[in-house]
């Protein structure tokens, strides 16, 4: 069991080279056909972002800030960019063996590095938002400081996240295709149960405000909103909330040998079912 889990790391820096080339393909396969190509990927991200903007920030809220002062503008792109990249990571990442069944059912084949490559493409679209909000900032004189350097560590938090989560679901999902629209429900879900489009602080008038608070936080998704708004809004380490971090990286460590384990056990099986 335990040799078990440094076995898919190995196997995928093995495969590093090979990863990178299918991962740029999968990207223009994803919208091969149609006229404007790969530009698709970033436009729906940015309608999304378009219209939450004016039903939470303008329709809802007459334009008023957010807490602190900061635009509403800019504290929803800084929570909901993190979240579309799990989104779509986790999506595509789940059916990365049903989409590649010619690649699963050959033996010759290290099936091990399909969910990367599917996660790969998303990294891509979630870089250029990345560089994209930014931008955004500075157009609102919020400009780069040096906790913007913890981007990369959230977004290497959320790319092992999804990771982690994408070798349980991609595995179980051969033998039960129902739970594909069980993430998607999940997702619908996990969107509000998030602080994006609402404030920590609308809770604080609710007597059960703070222990609600505590339990949407078990949510390991949360820490890296969280941290996003750290880095571009608050200014604030990561190492400053050293219990949540702990906890996150103990839910990472153990989602990931849980998912090395439930691969291992059940990828022998695919060929049979796919």
């Amino acid at each position: 069991m335990q040799k078990d889990i440094f076995l898919l790391p190995k196997d995928l820096y093995k495969n590093r080279r090979l990863l990178i080339k299918m991962g740029k393909n999968d990207l223009r396969k994803r919208f091969a056909g149609s006229y404007f190509g790969t530009v698709w990927a970033f436009v729906q991200p940015i309608v999304t972002i378009l219209v939450y903007y004016f039903v939470f920030g303008v329709a809802m809220r007459g334009g008023s800030s957010a807490s602190g002062g900061t635009p509403f503008v800019l504290y929803l792109v800084a929570g909901i960019i993190p979240w579309l990249y799990f989104q779509e990571g986790l999506t595509n990442t789940t059916n990365a063996f049903l989409e590649y069944n010619y690649l699963v059912k050959k033996v010759v084949f290290d099936i091990d590095i399909l969910p990367m490559v599917k996660l790969l493409s998303a990294t891509v679209v979630h870089c250029f938002f990345i560089l994209f909000v930014v931008i955004l900032f500075a157009c609102y004189r919020y400009f780069p400081t040096v906790y913007y350097l913890e981007l990369f560590y959230y977004a290497a938090c959320l790319f092992l996240l999804i990771l982690a989560f994408s070798y349980i679901t991609s595995s179980v999902v051969v033998f039960f295709r129902d739970l594909t629209q069980i993430i998607s429900i999940v997702l619908q879900v996990g969107v509000w149960l998030t602080p994006i489009m609402w404030e920590e602080t609308m809770l604080d008038g609710y007597s059960w405000g703070k222990t609600v608070l505590h339990i949407l936080k078990l949510n390991p998704v949360y820490y890296i909103v969280h941290g996003y708004r750290n880095a571009l809004i608050h200014n604030r380490w990561f190492f400053e909330d050293p219990l949540w971090t702990l906890y996150f990286w103990v839910f990472l460590v153990v989602s990931f040998a849980f998912g090395n384990w439930v691969f291992r056990r059940l990828k022998g099986h695919f060929a049979d079912v796919l």
